[in-house]
């Protein structure tokens, strides 16, 4: 039993450790927080299923920003619907990094600079994968504190 309580704390640790480096280093904010009080014993998999789902919105619309900015004429209306979008799906989930660089996107969109909106697509990738990967590594840490007989809310 003793070697068990050894285990759980350490996984414990490592899950309180990997989330406050979440916050930081800037990749989420409070609003994620809000997020996961609304999870509870009759819906466990609730943040899961809304990050899934950004997961999958962002995709669709990372796809559409390059698509828009393909064409020869740029629809930057349309183009900044996009981003508005992305903005507000990452401000729901606390996705901070994405969020600042769509705030510099849509500026870019009401000057009409392709060139902005290019680099700002580029920066939007590599925010979107860089939290990405953190959410699926503390979603990752978190089933293995559930599996190993942890439960949650860990304070």
């Amino acid at each position: 039993m003793h070697k068990y309580s050894k285990i759980m704390e350490q996984i414990q640790r490592k899950l309180a450790e990997y989330t406050a480096s979440l916050y930081n280093e800037k990749i989420l904010d409070e609003q994620f927080i809000q997020l996961q009080q609304l999870q509870d014993e009759s819906n466990p998999d609730f943040v899961v299923e809304v990050v899934s789902l950004f997961f999958e919105d962002s995709e669709r619309l990372l796809n559409e920003l390059a698509k828009t900015l393909n064409q020869t004429n740029v629809d930057f209306k349309k183009l900044d619907a996009h981003v508005h979008q992305l903005k507000g799906s990452s401000s729901s989930i606390g996705a901070q990094g994405v969020q600042r660089v769509c705030i510099s996107f849509r500026n870019y969109c009401d000057d009409r600079n392709i060139e902005g909106c290019l680099k700002c697509l580029q920066q939007i990738k590599i925010e979107y994968t860089l939290v990405k990967n953190k959410l699926e590594t503390l979603f990752k840490l978190e089933k293995q504190f559930v599996d190993a007989g942890g439960s949650f809310p860990v304070v």
